[in-house]
């Protein structure tokens, strides 16, 4: 998943701070996925075939600045690619040139992932972190993958437009009957309001929608830098076009062989390893906040009061909101993202105890006011963006099991063995009740030149450490694995000198470590 820009989780707020991966059990490639790329255009010389026009780019939703050097276009692609002369759509895309023409390599495409998060924006907020020798030597490539944000967005008309307020935790019981009806009701909306052109907006096309764009920038080979979704999206891009990669990043990262719903099923264990981080900033501020003076009381105390307010939601004064067991552990999987959100997090855990206790203070309603803030609106995008093609992408990518039943106990199982997230990881979604896919999930391999390098985590709750060892495993001579002892969703530029002279060593050279590195630099408070 990824990383927020606040604290906001609004049940039926836009909900882009809380995007997040999850997963279903992979199958082999479909045999047509070979027979697709040979009717393809040949890759061009990038002198012949760069064709896009750079211009301004779509308007952007107010308070967010916006790089004056950023320029956007869009290229066109087919909605189905086995009928390449039939509907085509838009991808928007942008672009931060290389500052240094003459010591230009190539382009960079970027990829935030979600699923479902635009990219727009990100080549402006990657800028920053980087080097001067990376930024001389790229163009950074933002894109909205198709079918989110600007480009062809779909919509569901969904009621509950954030993707936190479709995570489906089951009742204070531990009963899923609430959930099973939701995930029904939601599959049949998306099937009758976005219709049977959403099944075409998959991770496979959207790899097949890069190799156009590649083609449109007028490159041989693109590299690639993705995170969380976007690992998978460039796993898949590595084995659809291996010729095509140059030198491509994947930072905390998605198994491609438990894609979706096993990927989802291991959040338990990596809540359970991630949350003491929490915990012990909370501990350690004891005296102020009255959660417990160690790791184990603090979690005693979270899970009772989650519990709590299952049983019993606390009214939120001056508002119509109301917050729930469901709200607390979304927002603590929110700021669990980011080693620099801990201490907020042990604050909004403060504040939820005493709305529950009903005695607020003001220092606690201003944590709450973030908590229930909505994300302003896109210009052009409809409200329920992102949680559409969330659910187009995890429900379109695989097949997820359908027996009802099954769900049921999966998620009393699960709910028993990791209780911070009480049975969610398990229980059912919409896709139980999806349509079938158009195709098979593409085969992960570990064919093609060694051009990967994996950033991952050692406790990332979002894209867990076994996820990315089981990527390594998978991509195999193609990738070196580079694991940090680090809490938290991102690897560069989040402490480790390590892991971060690493990857602008790659980026710069191409060249990657001799074996798997695991970096132990990251100062923990």
């Amino acid at each position: 998943m990824n990383k927020t820009r606040g604290v906001g989780v609004s049940g039926r707020s836009r909900g882009r701070r809380f995007a997040t991966v999850l997963t279903a059990a992979a199958l082999t490639v479909a045999c047509s996925d070979a027979a697709h790329e040979e009717d393809r255009p040949a890759p061009a010389d990038r002198a012949e075939s760069a064709a896009i026009e750079w211009g301004p780019c779509p308007e952007a939703a107010r308070g967010v600045a916006r790089d004056s050097e950023l320029t956007c276009a869009t290229v066109e692609v087919p909605l189905n690619y086995d009928e390449p002369d039939g509907t085509s759509i838009e991808v928007a895309i942008s672009r931060l040139a290389a500052a240094d023409p003459a010591k230009r390599h190539g382009a960079l495409l970027l990829n935030p992932g979600g699923p479902a998060l635009s990219g727009l924006d990100m080549p402006a907020a990657m800028a920053p972190t980087l080097p001067k020798s990376v930024l001389d030597g790229y163009d950074l490539i933002g894109f909205d993958p198709r079918g989110v944000g600007h480009s062809t967005p779909q919509s569901c008309g969904l009621e509950v437009a954030g993707v936190p307020g479709h995570f489906p935790y089951p009742a204070a019981d531990g009963s899923i009957d609430a959930n099973v009806r939701l995930a029904r009701t939601e599959a049949q909306k998306c099937a009758a309001t976005a219709g049977e052109d959403l099944r075409y907006f998959t991770t496979a096309n959207t790899a097949r929608d890069l190799d156009r764009i590649r083609e449109a920038l007028g490159e041989k080979k693109i590299s690639y830098w993705g995170r969380s979704y976007g690992t998978y999206l460039g796993a898949v891009y590595s084995s659809l076009y291996p010729e095509q990669t140059d030198r491509m990043i994947l930072e905390g990262n998605v198994d491609p062989t438990e894609v979706w719903s096993g990927e989802a099923q291991g959040w338990g264990k990596s809540m359970a390893e991630r949350f003491p981080d929490a915990a012990a900033v909370a501990a350690a501020q004891n005296g102020a906040l009255g959660l417990g003076d160690t790791v184990d009381e603090v979690t005693r105390t979270y899970l009772a009061l989650a519990d709590r307010l299952d049983r019993k939601p606390a009214p939120v004064p001056g508002t119509q909101q109301s917050m729930n067991g469901a709200i607390l552990r979304t927002v603590t999987y929110a700021l669990l993202l980011d080693n620099k959100t801990l201490p907020i997090l042990a604050q909004v855990w403060k504040a939820a105890a005493n709305l529950a206790d009903g005695h607020l203070t003001a220092a606690d309603g201003e944590v709450l006011e973030q908590v229930f803030a909505e994300s302003p609106p896109t210009p052009g995008v409809p409200a329920d963006n992102q949680a559409t093609m969330f659910l187009a992408l995890t429900c379109g990518d695989a097949e997820w099991p359908r027996d009802v039943a099954g769900y049921a106990t999966r998620s009393a199982t699960d709910r028993k063995a990791w209780p911070l997230t009480a049975g969610m990881p398990a229980n059912i979604w919409p896709c139980a009740f999806w349509t079938a896919p158009i195709e098979k999930p593409v085969t992960v391999t570990d064919t093609g030149p060694g051009d990967i390098l994996i950033l991952q985590n050692r406790r990332d709750h979002a894209t867990p450490w076994d996820s990315g060892q089981g990527l390594r495993e998978v991509l195999g001579d193609r990738a070196a694995f580079v694991g940090v002892d680090n809490g938290g969703h991102y690897v560069y530029n989040e402490g480790s000198a390590c892991a971060d002279g690493a990857t602008v060593h790659f980026l710069n050279t191409g060249q990657l470590p001799d074996e798997d590195v695991f970096c132990t630099d990251v100062e923990q408070d």
